[in-house]
C-alpha cells in the first residue's frame, strides 16, 4: 500500500503571479524571437511546486480538476501564465491535460511510475493527436500515422504536427488511430480505434522537425512536425481503454482553458493599454474612454463565462458544462479579438513594432483564437441549441 504524502498547501496563486512578473513575461520575448520552448519557466514551476496541477494530491500535486469542484483555479492559472505569455500557457494547457488524463484513466502502476517523475523530477508531458489529412497549397507530403499491433505493443510510423512542447516534453500521450490516419481529430473510424499511448520522447526512433514550424505567433510553443520511424510502445505504456478519448468526450473538459488563454492575452492587451493611456496622459479623450470601458466590460464578460461553466463542472452537471463549454471557447474567442482591436486603436502603429508586448500579443491571439474553426463551433452550438446531432469535441461538419 502506497504512503500517501503529506502535502504543505501552497498560495498557487501568489507564487504563481509573482513567477510571471519576475521570471515568465521578462523572457517571453526571448523565446518568441529565438522560436525556443520556455525550459526555465517550467523549471520555475517545478521549483515552486506548481508543476503537477492535475495530479492528485495523493500523488504530490495540486489535485485540480473537472471532477474535483476546482476547475477554475487551473483556468485562473492558465490566464495568469498567458498574461504573461501565451505560448508558454499553451505548453501548460498540454502539460495539464496529459496529467489530467493519466491522473482519471491510467492505473494506480502507470500512476506511480510516471508521476514520480513529474513531481520529483520535473518531467514535462503533453497531448499530441493533429494528422490533418486534408492538403494545403504546396504541401507535397501526407500527415498522419499508422499503428500495427504486435504481440508486445505498438509500432507506429509516420507523423504529426501541431505537437506543442515538441523539444521541451519528455514524455507525450499520442492519440493514434488503429484504422488509419488522423488521430482522435481528423479521423472517421469508430471511436474505439482510437487510443492512447505515453510516448517515452527520447526515443531514437523519433525525430523533430522544426522547420514546420515557422508561424507569425506562438512561437514559443515549438509546435513541431514530429516523426515516427518504427517507434514502438509496449501494452503497459497504454492509457485507459480504446476509445475512452473519444467516447468520455475527454476534449470538452478541455475547451473552456483555450478560452482562458484568449482571456490572459486580452487582458494583457488591456493593461498594456492602461500604461500606454497614463503615460501619454490621454485620460480625458473621449474616444480613448469609449475603448477603455469596452475593454474592462470584455475582460468582465469573459471571466463570467468562465465562472458559469466552471460552476456546472462543479455541481457535477456535466451534460450542460459541456454545451456551455463550447460557448464559452467561441464568446470569449470574440472578446478577446475585440479587446485587441481596442488595444490597437488605442495605442497606434507604434504598439505594433518590437519591442512593444502589444506586437507579440497580437501575433499570437491571432494564431491561437485559430485552433479551432469558430464558424464549425457556432454551428456546432446551434445545433445543440435545436437538438441536432453534433460533435462538441472537435465540431465536424458531418
Amino acid at each position: 500500500m502506497r504512503q500517501q504524502l503529506t502535502i504543505k498547501p501552497i498560495d498557487k496563486f501568489s507564487i504563481l503571479k509573482k513567477l510571471t512578473i519576475e521570471e515568465f513575461a521578462p523572457r517571453a520575448n526571448e523565446y518568441d524571437t529565438t522560436y525556443t520552448f520556455p525550459k526555465e519557466n517550467f523549471q520555475a514551476l517545478f521549483r515552486t511546486g506548481l508543476n503537477a496541477p492535475t495530479i492528485s494530491a495523493e500523488f504530490g500535486g495540486l489535485g485540480l480538476g473537472n471532477n474535483r469542484a476546482n476547475i477554475r483555479d487551473l483556468w485562473t492559472m492558465t490566464t495568469e501564465i498567458a498574461k504573461a505569455d501565451m505560448a508558454t500557457a499553451r505548453c501548460w494547457e498540454g502539460h495539464a491535460n496529459a496529467l489530467m488524463l493519466l491522473d482519471n484513466l491510467a492505473t494506480y502502476a502507470q500512476k506511480e511510475k510516471w508521476f514520480t517523475g513529474i513531481v520529483q523530477r520535473g518531467d514535462i508531458w503533453t497531448v499530441w493527436s493533429g494528422e490533418p489529412l486534408l492538403k494545403i497549397p504546396g504541401q507535397t507530403q501526407k500527415i498522419g500515422t499508422t499503428v500495427i499491433k504486435t504481440e508486445e505493443g505498438y509500432i507506429i510510423n509516420g507523423s504529426k504536427v501541431f505537437c506543442s512542447s515538441a523539444s521541451g516534453a519528455n514524455w507525450a500521450n499520442l492519440l493514434v488511430n488503429l484504422e488509419g490516419s488522423g488521430g482522435a481529430r481528423h479521423a472517421d473510424g469508430s471511436p474505439e480505434s482510437v487510443i492512447m499511448l505515453a510516448c517515452d520522447l527520447s526515443d531514437p526512433t523519433i525525430s523533430f522537425d522544426d522547420s514546420w514550424w515557422k508561424p507569425m505567433g506562438m512561437r514559443g510553443s515549438v509546435s513541431y512536425k514530429v516523426n515516427f520511424n518504427n517507434t514502438f510502445i509496449p501494452f503497459g505504456n497504454q492509457i485507459g481503454k480504446p476509445g475512452q478519448f473519444l467516447l468520455e468526450e475527454w476534449q470538452t473538459r478541455w475547451i473552456p482553458q483555450y478560452a482562458a488563454t484568449f482571456l490572459g492575452g486580452a487582458q494583457a492587451a488591456y493593461e498594456y493599454t492602461l500604461t500606454h493611456i497614463e503615460k501619454q496622459q490621454r485620460q480625458q479623450d473621449p474616444f480613448i474612454q469609449h475603448r477603455i470601458a469596452k475593454m474592462a466590460i470584455n475582460i468582465q464578460s469573459a471571466h463570467m463565462w468562465l465562472d458559469n461553466a466552471a460552476n456546472l463542472w462543479d455541481k457535477n452537471n456535466i451534460d450542460a458544462a459541456q454545451a456551455i463549454g463550447n460557448m464559452v471557447r467561441y464568446q470569449v474567442e470574440q472578446l478577446a479579438s475585440q479587446t485587441l482591436e481596442h488595444a490597437i486603436h488605442s495605442c497606434g502603429a507604434r504598439s505594433l513594432i518590437q519591442p512593444s508586448p502589444l506586437e507579440r500579443i497580437s501575433r499570437d491571439l491571432t494564431l491561437y483564437t485559430r485552433h479551432d474553426n469558430d464558424d464549425q463551433l457556432l454551428a456546432t452550438i446551434g445545433k445543440s441549441v435545436l437538438g441536432a446531432s453534433h460533435d462538441r469535441s472537435f465540431f465536424k461538419t458531418k
